[in-house]
Parts: structure tokens; sequence; C-alpha cells
């Protein structure tokens, strides 16, 4: 066997451009731009999409109101306790916010609002809610098991009957007696029918009447029932207070809804039972005063008209009407130790009352000490910063637990000052028993002076006194309650209104020029990501610049589509732009083997690729500068030679390499000048040992020295294995790839070929170019001379059209 001749590598340095890392962004924006079709009617699909919903969307409005909340004026006192902490600021906008957004209040709005059936009537593309002159009305029965949350459909038949239908079938059980937890309804027994305007429509678990308002024959209006529970829970979510900013007292309160006119009565409803709550617990401390004094007086009338009879009668009885002047004087000292007696003995009684309160934590029921005639100026504070402190408690528990940290400083707070106050009474209470014994001792005195008087004097002065005693009690009762009544009466809540809730005329949801705006955004976005995708999941070799950096090789050149059905170009169409490609590869021939005869072998990793095409117009080429050309089918497996020059394969290679006969025979004319072919010939069933037996490289031998150029077309190499053996006999050596179709995970075979399999005059040529990757050079990089220099018949077009071209391709 002849031993093959060595080859050296050439220097690359001509054919392998420099490694470029960074992002070429006009490939990249080519690589889009090829698509642009496809983004550009996305873009506007989402721009329509977006016009589409923010025309059909609800308009949604933001109500908004102010509140005011103001501090308390100090209570006599207070500065005595601001440094021990005893008392709070009163200013605490937090606190407000919270009870703002309370479940409670929320509740107590809504039942003042009746809020709980939702009228709706249904548009072209959306069912609009109705709010204040609906054409029915629903009267719900909530002591009664009631169907929430789904939606019901009547329909006016007349003035006097309606059809009734469920429109949506999503109902809950409301139980009145657990509120809180609604049950999945298990079989609804209300069922569409006809029924009478006025009259109760009940079941197991509904109960309510229709009322005709306005409603026309044939009208159709659906209606959800909603409890309260879970509507409360809504508006508290949906409302929104924060101050207008951090050193403010202002709160603004702000809802969005669909409906203007219920987001203003609403926060307006909310904010009147925000108010009237702090009113009625301002009023609790006047009202326990007015019930403590009427409890006492209902004792002291019955005294008082029981001692005024007992006077008349005694009067008549012994003729006498009026004291000595001596009694007289006895009278008015002993009426004013018994007045005073009297106070004490109310404030006694005041003192141990309040005791008992703050010992059995009814802290909810107390006094004001000044309504009751106690003066002290500390105990007043205290007992006014308790109540305070206690109504802060109690509004803070509806809406937060106990463990919160604001919750338990409330708590602390209440239990110094009740401590601090249980003190102040216990000493006020000692005091004003010390100060009854010395008023009884200093009324024993005066007593002795009243033993000294006529008997009958002395008489009528017992009943005179008993009769002043309870009449300065008695009016000084009514006076104290009359005080409690004006200080009620004046009391006024510490907030106030500052703005009443107003709709904004222009709705906030949905933004138009945002939508639009998005719409347009995610319609470029999407298509493009889908196409950032595509190409990253792409396992086929496009991108000419890629596979130049990938293979350890020259990408020699690049041999663009073939749009005709003629698979010989160069022979029947010289003035094409795929036969300037392969001109311009013969020229670079000279650069890489100067030899005269000159041995080309063209390979493949698979079929498909177009080895055989290229192998043909290589030859042809040659053939035409008048070279000798000789092509070989050597693809013993698959040929397709003898198709392409509408011959037969009846003999060839495998004939000559399988019998005695020689290769002269089996050459066969092309039908061109200068241009033999020999066919592969038969299938032999052993086409790789055909080949390397010693008669080929004879054979081979042979061939070269009777023709200036030969064409090896050989089989893939990466799905046979003789194609290695034949590297041997070529000067050079072509892999060839094709664009779109060959596998990038294919290029590490002709890597291995070069650097394991010691391969030389290796050189990579990319077939079948016609993704534009954006280089603007032709078919690529600028190894042929394009569609610009006029060689040819095809017009350079300009890139706009070329981009159509393009889209239409992929």
């Amino acid at each position: 066997m002849n031993t093959p001749h060595s080859n050296q590598n050439p220097n690359p340095a001509p054919f392998r451009p420099e490694n470029e890392d960074e992002i070429d962004l006009k490939v990249l924006l080519f690589n889009y731009l090829k698509f642009w079709p496809l983004i550009l009617g996305c873009m506007l699909i989402g721009v329509l999409a977006a016009f589409f919903i923010t025309r059909y969307t609800t308009p949604i409005y933001q109500v908004e109101a102010t509140v005011v909340v103001a501090d308390d004026k100090p209570a006599l006192g207070t500065d005595l306790f601001e440094s021990s902490g005893l008392l709070q600021g009163k200013n605490n906008i937090d606190n407000e916010i919270g009870i703002l957004k309370s479940y409670t209040l929320a509740v107590e709005a809504i039942n003042e609002l009746t809020l709980n059936v939702s009228y709706f009537k249904e548009g072209f593309l959306r069912t609009t809610q109705i709010y204040g002159n609906v054409p029915v009305y629903v009267s719900v029965d909530w002591n009664h098991p009631q169907l929430v949350g789904g939606m019901l459909k009547l329909t006016a038949i007349g003035d006097n009957k309606f059809e009734l239908d469920i429109a949506e079938e999503e109902f809950q059980v409301f139980n009145p007696a657990d509120p809180f937890y609604k049950t999945q309804l298990t079989q609804n027994s209300l069922n569409k029918g006809v029924y009478t305007f006025g009259e109760p429509i009940q079941g197991e678990n509904f109960k309510f009447t229709v009322n005709n308002t306005s409603a026309l024959t044939g009208e159709e209006i659906f209606f959800t029932l909603r409890d309260v529970p879970s509507l409360a829970l809504s508006f508290k979510n949906q409302i929104n207070i924060t101050p207008i900013n951090k050193q403010a007292s202002i709160l603004t309160l702000t809802l969005e809804t669909p409906i203007r006119r219920l987001g203003e009565d609403y926060i307006n409803k909310l904010m009147d039972v925000y108010l009237e709550r702090e009113l009625k617990e301002k009023n609790r401390s006047s009202e326990s005063t007015i019930r403590f004094i009427e409890q006492q007086l209902s004792g002291i009338t019955d005294s008082l008209t029981f001692f005024e009879n007992r006077l008349q009668t005694y009067r008549s009885e012994n003729r006498i009407f009026n004291l000595s002047e001596e009694g007289s004087l006895v009278f008015e000292r002993l009426q004013e130790l018994e007045k005073e007696k009297s106070q004490s003995e109310i404030s006694l009684k005041y003192y141990n009352t309040l005791l008992t309160y703050l010992k059995n934590d009814q802290l909810d029921g107390l006094i004001a000490p000044s309504l009751t005639g106690v003066t002290d100026p500390l105990l007043n504070a205290l007992v006014a910063n308790l109540s305070e402190l206690q109504a802060e408690r109690v509004r803070l528990t509806a809406n937060f637990s106990d463990q919160t940290p604001v919750v338990r400083e409330v708590r602390s707070k209440i239990q110094n000052t009740k401590k601090a106050l249980q003190e102040n009474v216990s000493s006020a209470i000692q005091n004003t028993n010390n100060l009854l014994v010395d008023l009884k001792r200093r009324v024993a005195i005066i007593e002795k002076e009243i033993n000294a008087l006529p008997e009958t004097e002395r008489k009528l002065l017992g009943i005179q006194r008993q009769f002043a005693i309870n009449e300065n009690i008695y009016i000084y009762l009514l006076q104290k309650r009359a005080e409690a009544e004006i200080t009620k009466a004046s009391n006024m809540p510490k907030n106030s209104v500052l703005d009443f809730a107003k709709a904004g005329s222009v709705p906030v949801a949905p933004k138009r020029t945002l939508n639009l705006l998005i719409g347009l955004i995610l319609g470029m976005v999407l298509p493009i990501g889908f196409i950032t995708i595509k190409d990253f999941l792409n396992t086929k070799i496009e991108d000419p610049k890629d596979l130049e950096n990938q293979i350890k090789v020259p990408l020699i050149g690049m041999i663009g589509r073939n749009n005709a059905e003629d698979p010989k170009p160069v022979l029947n169409n010289p003035r094409s732009s795929v036969t300037e490609a392969f001109r311009n590869l013969r020229a670079d021939m000279s650069y890489l083997s100067p030899k005269k005869q000159l041995t080309l072998l063209f390979t493949s990793t698979i079929s498909g690729e177009g080895k055989t095409f290229i192998s043909i117009n290589m030859a042809s080429v040659y053939s035409l500068m008048g070279k000798k050309t000789l092509l070989i089918g050597l693809d013993l497996r698959k040929p397709k030679i003898a198709q392409d020059f509408n011959t037969v394969n009846d003999k060839g290679m495998s004939t000559c390499l399988s019998t005695d006969m020689p290769w002269q025979q089996v050459v066969k004319p092309s039908g061109y000048d200068n241009l033999d072919i020999i066919l592969s010939g038969p299938i032999p069933p052993n086409p790789a040992e055909l080949l390397l037996q010693d008669k080929f490289a004879v054979i081979m031998k042979e061939i070269k020295e009777h023709y200036d150029v030969v064409i090896l077309d050989c089989p893939p190499v990466g799905l046979v294995s003789e194609t290695k053996e034949l590297f041997a006999y070529s000067d050079v050596n072509f892999f060839v790839f094709r664009q779109g179709y060959s596998q990038k995970a294919n290029l590490q075979i002709l890597n291995n070929l070069v650097e394991k399999g010691g391969v030389s005059k290796m050189y990579g040529i990319l077939n079948d170019v016609h993704i534009d990757r954006g280089y603007g050079y032709g078919y690529g990089y600028g190894y042929g001379y394009g569609g610009s220099y006029g060689y040819h018949d095809e017009v350079q077009l300009p890139w706009w059209k070329r981009a159509l071209k393009r889209s239409k391709l992929s």
C-alpha cells in the first residue's frame, strides 16, 4: 500500500477572523428586524387589546374626605402627672386611623345605609352596578338564613308580576345565629318562577320581598345579597386612611369605587358614625352622673314629702307657725351644720361608689367628681384621665388584640392611674369621715341648746329641721343634675370633618395612557422574547460568525442558496451569485495548494448538507478553466451524482474495486467539456473494505497522472468510517456545513478530526446561506463579491426589501 504524502498546515491567518467576544448590536438588530412583520403585528394587537380593555373596563373613581384630629385640652391637674407617665398624649394619629378603619364602625355605617343588596344592569360588554334610583327594592329579613354571594335575575312582567331566575350559582348560606361563618349551599330550593311584587319569597335559606318602584315591563335587573360582616370586611380593606404629612393631625380618607355616589355616602356615613361614637364616649360620664343623682333623688323626694306634710299638720294642730327669735337663731346655726353634713354625706357616698367601681373594674360607669360637688383638682384630673384611657382601650380593642403593643401600653397606663386614684379616694373617704364626726359633735352641742326651748317650739324646730335637711339635699341634687345635663348637651366631638366626601370627575383606573403603553411594550417584548428563546433553543447552525468561532479550522467560503432546480448552476447559470461563490473558492485554491495537480476532498457530518452539490460545481468551475477534471463519487452507500447528471449508475468505483475492470472503463463523460465522472457504481455489501484495498491507492495514483484536478465526493464522516482513510489521498480537504440544517453539536466532529485525528489541510464551507444575520456583506463576510460589483445578474435590494424577503423566507 502506498504511503500517503504528508501535508503541512498553511497559515490560516488570511481566512480566520479575530475572535470577537463582544455582542454585535447590528447582528442582534438584524436578527430581530427579519421578524419585523410579526413584531409590528404583535405591537398593534397589544395596543388594540389595551384600547378595548380600557374602553370596556368599568371605570374606578377615587372618593376623598378629610378629618381633623384635635388635641384635648388638658384637665386641671394634668400637668402634675405628665412627667410621671400616668397621662397620655391625646393626639394619637395611629389610634384614630385604627378606629376609622375598624370593623365596628364599618358595620354601623353599612347598617344605616342598608347596602346589603347590590343592583346591576347588563350592558353590551359589561354589567354595571346601579345605586340610588333603582327600579326595584329588595327588602331582606336578615334574621332569617339567606343566600348570599350568587346573583339573581329579575324580569318585570307587567306592574304586579316578575320572573326570578338564577344568574350565577355561587351561593353560600348566611346564618344570623353564626354570622361570621357561612356554609356552602348543598341544595338550592330557590327555583325559577313567577312571583308577585310585594309578597314575601320564602324558603329554608332565603326570605325577602321585592317591591316595584319604577321597573318597566320586560326590564331586566340583576341583584345579589351580601351579609353585613362580609360587606364590612370588604369596605374595611378598601378604605385607605393616611395623614396629609407626618407633622399634621389631618387625616385623608380615600376609597376607590366604580360608583361615586356610593363611595361618597359610605365615607360621609363612616365619619358621622365615627363622631357619634366619640360623642357617646364623652357623654358616658355625664350619663353615669345623672343616673347616680336620680337614684339619690328617688329616696329624697319621699322623705321631703313626708316631712313637709308632717310640718303642716303640726303647725295646724298647735297653732304655731314661726319660731321665736332665740329658736330662729339656733335653727339657722343648726341648718348650716346640717347642710354641710348632708353635702359631706353625699361626697362620702360618691367616694364609696367610686371605690366600688374601681375595685370591680367597672370603669365605664365613672362619674365626674365636679358634677357631685367634689372640687379636688387632683381627683378630677385622675378620673377624667381614667375615663379617657378606658374609652381609648375600648376603641383599640375593637380593632387590635390584647397583645398589641399599643393596647398593652394603654392597659398599663390604666393600672397606674387606677392605683393612684384608689389611693386618692381612700384618703378622701378618711378625711370625709373625720369631717362628719366633727359635724356630728357640733350638731350635738346645738341640740343641747334646743332642749332649753319650750316643748312646742322644740318639736316644731325638730320637724322643721328634718324638712330643711331634705329640702337642701333635694335642691342641691337638682342643681347638680341640671349641671350634668348641661354638660352632656354642651359636649362636642373633639375631632371634626374638614371636607365631606367628594368623588373625582376623572377615573383613576383604568389609566388609558399607561394601558396603551403597557400594551405596546408587551406587544413588542413578547415576540422579541419568543424570538430570543427560539434562537437560544435553536440547535442548528445559522450564524457564520458563530461557526467560525467554534470550529478549529478556517471557514474558507460560503455558498448561497441555489433557488433554481438545476444542481449545476456553474455550468448552466454562469452569472449567478452561487456560481460567483464557487469562482471565489477556486481562486482561494491558489493560496491553499499551489501544486499543478490538485486533489480536493469534500465530506460532511451527515447526509443532506450539500457536499455532492459542492463537489459537482467545484469540478465544473475547474472544467470551465480548461482544466482536465475528474469527479469521483466515493459515497458507495448513498450515491447521487448519477441522478444529477441524468445517467445510469450501472458501473463505477465499486465495480473497479470488486472486479478486474480497469478504472478507464468506468469513466463516463459528463456532457460538458473537460469534465469526466466516475460514479460510485452499484451499492456493494462491504463499501468500507473496498475503499481500504491497495488497489484503490493504485487507481488514485493513476488518476492523478491523467487529470489536472480530481474531486472526491466522499461519504459523511460523521456516519461512516472509511472517509477518515480517504483524507490521505487529497491535497485539500473541505468539511461542508449547511445553514439552518447542520447541528451545532456536530461541530465537535470536525474539531476532533483536526485535534485528535491528525487531519491536515482541512477547511470549512458553509452551504445554502440564505439567513442574513445582518453583516451586510452579501452572504456573510465578504468572501465573495455578493451582488454589488456587477459580475452576475442579481441586483442588490434595499435593506428593508431584503428584510421583508428574509421574513417571508423565515
